[in-house]
């Protein structure tokens, strides 16, 4: 009877889940942060057409983004049911699926648990191991190792965790050739030189919400005006690094203008946000730095094909 009773509550279980799953997709599609993941995907995408001269193999590039989305969705469901208590401190996120409700802590973990699976069988079998197990990395490198450590550890946690978040293009890259490449490890470089102001303008945007939580925020532990200077400096690094591809000979003359043009423009509201600030010139930084990172690899890309 007790083996009846545990396998009939298993079966109802799953039944809820499905049932869930079905019902509110919608919020378990929030779950996986998909404005995130549709920029990863872009530079993924770049690093896979680099790859190659021409373009790369229809079906490798079709299999690769469905396994890196999954697994990079799987990243972002974990990160939420880890920080949801803190979650529903801050008013950018106590409306998230789980503070409200609209979706359970082990449904949101089972569906995370799910398409990491799916994700990862994806890549083995149907792209090649070498990108499953470092597109699996980085997913636990961002969910565990940042999420439930170095953001609660360091308020360097977004400089030294940011290489997660940075690799898809490595990622595209090795989906396509199985093999890392020194200039996918550039793309690599230009992410993780970005991402720490792409942050930091946002965390002092948001700087009460953080001190709420305790989290060793950068702009809670040292200060907004010594953050504003951290923007500024790693805008100026950024300023190099993103011309190594032009330097390498990995792009030509169209992405050293366009490179340049906006790496500028993120300077410029760096130097605003630092000197001559406004109320909502953290979320200008903020703003920008997405299309900066959006425009970049979109004109590297231009640049493979056209020149």
């Amino acid at each position: 009877m007790a083996k009846t009773s545990v396998a009939t509550d298993t079966i109802s279980s799953e039944h809820s889940f499905v049932w869930s799953l079905i019902s509110h997709w919608r919020a378990f599609y929030e779950l996986t942060k998909p404005r995130v993941i549709m920029l990863l995907l872009l530079t993924a995408i770049v690093g896979m057409c680099l790859s190659v001269d021409g373009l790369p193999d229809l079906w490798l590039t079709l299999w690769g983004c469905i396994g890196i989305g999954l697994l990079s969705s799987a990243g972002a469901v974990f990160n939420h049911c880890i920080d949801r208590n803190l979650d529903i401190k801050m008013a950018r996120t106590h409306r998230r699926p789980l503070p409200t409700g609209k979706v359970s802590l082990n449904h949101a973990i089972a569906f995370g648990v799910l398409i990491t699976v799916v994700g990862s069988v994806v890549l083995w079998w149907l792209v090649n191991p070498l990108t499953a197990v470092l597109t699996f990395i980085s997913m636990l490198g961002y969910a565990v190792v940042y999420t439930l450590w170095l953001k609660r550890a360091t308020p360097q946690n977004i400089v030294i965790g940011g290489i997660a978040g940075a690799a898809p293009p490595l990622l595209g890259w090795t989906s396509i050739t199985g093999s890392i490449d020194g200039n996918s490890l550039l793309l690599v470089m230009i992410i993780f030189t970005w991402t720490p102001p792409h942050f930091w303008a946002l965390a002092v945007d948001r700087v009460e919400d953080y001190r709420k939580t305790g989290l060793p925020m950068l702009p809670v532990t040292h200060g907004v005006e010594f953050t504003k200077t951290m923007i500024l400096l790693y805008t100026v690094l950024l300023m190099a690094v993103g011309l190594l591809p032009y330097l390498m000979g990995m792009s030509g003359l169209l992405y050293f203008v366009g490179a340049s043009v906006l790496n500028f423009g993120f300077f410029y509201v760096a130097w605003q946000l630092k000197f001559t600030p406004k109320k909502r010139s953290p979320m200008s930084v903020f703003r920008y730095s997405i299309t900066h990172l959006m425009l970049l690899f979109v004109i590297i890309l231009l640049d493979h094909y056209v020149m």
